[in-house]
């Protein structure tokens, strides 16, 4: 069973998000995401500065088996890049919810994680897709 945490919001295309107090969102790829990828051999992040939207494509993530997109679960603009990653894609494996986490947004509306699945909701979609 894929963990999943109960302090972060989720989408079905398996992205979780985290807000801070201060409206920051980081976003990144699920345990069950990185399971079904495999060795994450890279990860593509949006441009500093970016805006992306929630429920659109905002990066891209490569394993030695599959490339998978990455969507944002909320709209606003890129205020950090894990650069890390581009030197060790690996982290989205070894620690998908900490170190793996992918780029962080200024939250444009928090209305939109209302819209967004507590962890009970997205344990029951990782069900019906296993």
């Amino acid at each position: 069973m894929s963990e999943i945490p109960s302090d972060l919001k989720y989408i079905e295309t398996h992205q979780w998000v985290r807000v801070d107090a201060d409206g920051t969102a980081t976003v990144g790829i699920t345990d069950f995401a990185q399971e079904q990828l495999g060795d994450v051999v890279y990860i593509g992040v949006p441009e500093m500065g970016a805006t992306v939207n929630g429920g659109e494509e905002a990066g891209v993530a490569e394993s030695v088996k599959s490339a998978s997109d990455v969507f944002s679960p909320v709209t606003g603009e890129v205020i950090e890049i894990n650069e890390k990653l581009e030197d060790e894609p690996e982290i989205v494996n070894e620690d998908p919810y900490g170190d793996g986490w992918m780029f962080k947004v200024k939250l444009a509306d928090e209305g939109e994680l209302e819209g967004l699945m507590d962890a009970a909701a997205y344990a029951e979609h990782v069900a019906a897709e296993e």
